[in-house]
């Protein structure tokens, strides 16, 4: 993918997705009981959007998605993630940032870096909360 200014017109890789009626059941018996639901990773944060309907509650998935979030967005299911500290940027910041407020989020970067955490798919994590 090349680098775009207009974030809107950014072109997402498409990921396969399966959300089986079991995760359906327990993600939203979590959100009938006011208990929180916690997405851990981009993926699995971007697999609760894709499937969530109207009534923020998740439908059975089993397909291709591209979907594309990044600040602002206002997310449905999650209440909470577990994330990597992605690498400048790439897709999973945007939905990191999204998810965590861009200012916050980018505060966290500020600190990993000065604290040498390390980044990328098996570096340190971080829990957003709401």
């Amino acid at each position: 993918n090349t680098d775009v200014e207009d974030l809107t017109k950014h072109k997402m890789d498409s990921e396969q997705m399966f959300v089986e009626k079991d995760c359906c059941d327990i993600v939203n018996k979590a959100k009938d009981e006011g208990r929180k639901v916690v997405a851990v990773g981009t993926t699995v944060q971007r697999a609760l959007e894709a499937c969530v309907g109207t009534n923020a509650r998740i439908k059975e998935y089993e397909g291709w998605i591209n979907k594309f979030i990044f600040p602002p967005y206002q997310f449905t299911v999650a209440d909470a993630m577990l994330s990597n500290f992605h690498l400048p940027y790439s897709t999973l910041l945007m939905l990191t940032a999204a998810f965590g407020d861009y200012d916050y989020t980018m505060h966290a970067y500020d600190v990993a870096l000065k604290e040498d955490y390390q980044f990328g798919p098996f570096g340190d994590v971080m829990l957003i909360v709401d």
